[in-house]
């Protein structure tokens, strides 16, 4: 992961792609989200989607996933390279949860995350505050997915 001082507003973090098979849909829906429409392929076909649909929380547990491996991946690389690796620390929340078109069983989502802005903390001057989009998109080019997460950065040389 990086640094605070090491990151800019704009830049993009492409995080991978990921392919909604009815079965998954059906396995996170039986455990989280257990409404007919992600359950059963008819009961999806006769609602507002018009087919089995990803229940959106399992959209944003997948984008949540991607977002933790591709930090983990630049941990490691940074660590490969001798660089001190920064642990990023707790999310205070997100805003702007956004369910925009559905996610339908062989949709493949691509997901992103583009820094928005960055402040550095008053309370906790050790720590800057990172706000970032983070979306999915279909494999038709199409926003499927949007929400504005918060995360705290480690400062690389502020004491605390």
């Amino acid at each position: 992961m990086r640094f605070f001082e090491d990151i800019e507003v704009g830049q993009r973090r492409e995080l991978g792609s990921f392919t909604f098979t009815a079965d998954g849909i059906k396995k996170f829906a039986r455990q989280f989200d257990p409404q007919p429409f992600h359950l059963d392929e008819e009961e999806g076909r006769k609602s507002l989607f018009g087919g089995l649909a990803a229940s959106g929380w399992h959209v944003g547990s997948v984008c949540m996933k991607l977002l933790v491996a591709d930090g983990q991946r630049q941990a490691r690389e940074a660590a490969a390279r001798g660089e001190k690796v920064a642990i990023w620390g707790p999310s205070p929340g997100f805003r702007e949860l956004r369910w925009i078109r559905p996610v339908l069983a062989g949709d493949v989502i691509h997901f992103a995350s583009e820094v928005e802005s960055l402040r550095t903390s008053d309370k906790r001057p050790e720590w800057g505050i990172l706000q970032g989009r983070n979306t999915g998109t279909n494999q038709r080019g199409e926003l499927a997915f949007s929400m504005l997460a918060t995360a705290f950065v480690p400062r690389r040389n502020a004491s605390p």
